[in-house]
């Protein structure tokens, strides 16, 4: 195997990140097992996916199956070692208590969308048997699009998703890491929600806490709109612009036992919008202002992954670690929500917006 950086040049093509929004998608988060027989297995795995889901998706050519693959930091040193993406680090925990952003085990994410889910159970299916036991499944779900594209709470979700050039702009990476072109980073979290005490408000009372009406999906005004409103807290400014990312967020759960959820996905050039978002949630803009869904919403995993190019992935096949940095050094040299990019999408200082959601 070469450890030769792989050219610029042939890594800016994108994943399939930003595809039309699809009824179906299975998320799986999963460990690579630490012995070099299964880091083997998964670095030749990357040279298939591409070829896995043209097969699967040529059963129903119209399905609109697709497939994005993400790495974690640890899994990323351990598996290519240097160079690694700039902006690539653990999952950042944010709040306290009950209240909290918890981090997660995750080195693989796969985020799989189709206009019928059998077509994403089988590319999952054919995805994980080539792993088979170089991996352990950490986090699973099937989620469905509800209705309007309402979230399990009722309201529309992913109003504002930047689209066309605009969804490139804010979600691939350029010129800040010409090595890694054509990425992108994605976060993604698994929330469960107390539909009983939510459902036991009003309308009213629900819409001043999304920010947002609940039938006609109409942002409130701001003159009636509480600050602490998921909208308000979760909308973003750079030097008088919003900054947006990019959700595919996905309700899913249990009847039977009382499971209502939303898996979270968010996608971005940096991580650093998607964590501002988070601290001002868990944590509040100002300290204390937080997000009052989060009194019926409880977050139980979190996971940051960096998508690479489709090139740069079939690529890392031949990729071996050459220098491996420990999770302590890369701690130690995070980059701060106020020091990456390459003087647009700087995210300096991240204040509020006009808001949206």
């Amino acid at each position: 195997m070469s450890d030769t950086p792989i050219p610029a040049a042939v890594t800016h093509e994108p994943q399939a990140v930003s595809v039309q929004v699809t009824p179906s998608a299975i998320f799986i988060v999963a460990t690579v097992n630490p012995d070099p027989a299964s880091r083997e297995t998964v670095r030749a795995w990357c040279a298939d996916i591409a070829a896995l889901v043209r097969s699967v998706g040529k059963r129903v050519p119209a399905g609109g199956l697709s497939c994005v693959c993400g790495f974690g930091s640890e899994a990323w040193d351990a598996l290519f070692g240097a160079p690694r993406p700039a902006g690539l680090h653990p999952f950042r925990e944010f709040g306290s208590g009950e209240r909290l952003a918890v981090a997660t085990p995750g080195d693989i994410l796969l985020h799989i969308r189709a206009n019928q889910m059998d077509l994403c159970f089988e590319l999952a299916t054919q995805l994980m048997g080539r792993l088979a036991t170089a991996v352990t499944t950490i986090d699973e779900v099937h989620g469905f699009r509800n209705f309007d594209q309402r979230a399990m709470i009722g309201f529309v979700d992913g109003t504002e998703n930047p689209t066309g050039h605009e969804a490139v702009t804010f979600t691939v990476v350029g010129a800040e890491d010409p090595g890694f072109a054509g990425g992108s980073y994605v976060l993604t979290q698994k929330y469960l929600h107390d539909m009983t005490g939510w459902n036991a408000l009003s309308v009213e009372t629900q819409e001043r806490i999304i920010g947002r009406t609940k039938l006609a999906d109409i942002e409130l005004d701001a003159a009636v709109k509480p600050s602490s409103s998921h909208s308000s807290l979760t909308t973003l400014d750079e030097n008088g612009e919003e900054v947006k990312i990019l959700r595919d967020n996905m309700p899913f759960g249990r009847p039977g036992f009382g499971e209502f959820g939303t898996y979270f996905i968010g996608y971005a050039r940096s991580p650093a919008p998607i964590e501002q978002m988070l601290e001002n949630m868990f944590v509040g803009r100002p300290p204390g202002n937080y997000d009052r869904l989060l009194d019926f919403s409880r977050a139980v995993t979190g996971g940051l992954f960096f998508v690479p190019s489709a090139p740069l992935l079939e690529a890392l096949a031949e990729r071996s670690p050459s220098t491996v940095a420990s999770a302590t050094d890369t701690s130690e040299s995070l980059p701060s929500a106020e020091a990456l990019s390459d003087g647009s999408l700087n995210i300096g200082s991240l204040k509020g917006a006009p808001q949206h959601e």
